[in-house]
């Protein structure tokens, strides 16, 4: 499945993958604080996110819940493919260059990948 997500939608989920099902009151009630969001913002999220097959919504008891169709880990590969694709071609090599040219990366973090790598090519 494809997982295409907003800024928004992916705060949600952040919510639903920590404890799921969670009613929208719920949802609601831990976003507020950091994003002031009312009620209906999340209601027209969720319908939105239930449209787009990324969450599932349960109507069988006396208040809805809402859980993840997909994983954290689907959505932050295909979030990451879509960022590495738009923003630096495709290339991998591109991303990381550009976080050590920019500071963005420590010496330990590049040991941490150059060790990866290396696993990997085993």
């Amino acid at each position: 499945m494809a997982v295409n997500c907003t800024e928004a939608e992916w705060k949600i989920l952040e919510v639903l993958w920590g404890k799921s099902p969670r009613t929208m009151s719920e949802i609601t009630k831990e976003l507020a604080p950091k994003t002031g969001w009312s009620r209906h913002t999340v209601i027209t999220l969720l319908k939105r996110m239930e449209e787009k097959g990324t969450v599932a919504v349960d109507e069988s008891g006396a208040v809805k819940t809402y859980t993840p169709r997909v994983t954290q880990a689907q959505a932050s590969t295909e979030q990451t493919k879509k960022f590495l694709s738009h923003v630096f071609s495709g290339s991998a090599s591109l991303l990381i260059s550009h976080l050590v040219d920019a500071g963005e990366i420590t010496l330990e973090e590049m040991e941490e990948l150059t060790a990866m790598l290396r696993k990997e090519g085993k």
